[in-house]
């Protein structure tokens, strides 16, 4: 990668390897000279924009919550119903796909990285609370009728469901495969009295 290439792109190009390298190497090897490797570049270059690990760790959070939170925010605009929209929400949390099973294993190498850093675990904790009221809000909407204690208490288990499953189908697809995922979503939306129909992956 050239010094004087155009540095949307350079930094686009280190952006991916750093996801890259965290995602497919794991927490432990995400180092700036694994990203220089990935990104066909000089360390040099990788610390001008990431000086050090936290840098490299913190990027890869900030990239993961603003990929998702483009993707949801598209979902909610595309469905039809607020139910249709809280499951096409939730759906994209789990490991339905290999972009969606990347992404748990960047979030459970963050969440790794973070339970020793007060820092990285404050960004942590903001991101997921975020998460936590787009679901909160999502249910509300889609059953209106129930109190906030409610509404609360199932967004809980929601995501508690939606989150495990991700991180049990990134480790072992064959074991927990897609069908099994949204099966598990379904019961659990209609065990709460949130079915949201004959709404499918794939139809939204």
């Amino acid at each position: 990668m050239s010094r004087t290439a155009d540095r949307p792109a350079q930094g686009e190009v280190l952006s991916r390897a750093v996801w890259d390298v965290l995602a497919d190497q794991g927490l432990e090897r995400l180092t700036v000279r694994a990203v220089a490797a990935a990104a066909g570049c000089t360390t040099g270059l990788v610390m001008h924009r990431f000086p050090n690990r936290r840098a490299l760790l913190v990027h890869a959070r900030e990239l993961l919550h603003e990929t998702t939170k483009g993707r949801v925010e598209a979902l909610e605009a595309r469905a039809a119903t607020p139910r249709e929209a809280l499951r096409a929400v939730l759906q994209q949390g789990m490991a339905i796909d290999p972009a969606t099973a990347r992404e748990s294993v960047v979030w459970t190498g963050f969440l790794a990285a973070a339970v020793a850093d007060d820092e990285l675990l404050a960004m942590h904790r903001r991101n997921n609370r975020a998460w936590r009221e787009r679901v909160e809000r999502l249910v509300a909407a889609a059953a209106p009728e129930w109190p906030a204690a409610r509404v609360a208490s199932v967004a809980l288990g929601l995501i508690a469901m939606t989150e495990g499953v991700a991180a049990l189908g990134a480790a072992d697809p064959v074991a927990y495969p897609v069908t099994d995922q949204e099966r598990m979503l379904d019961d659990a939306l209609d065990a709460y009295g949130l079915d949201a129909g004959t709404v499918r992956r794939g139809v939204l």
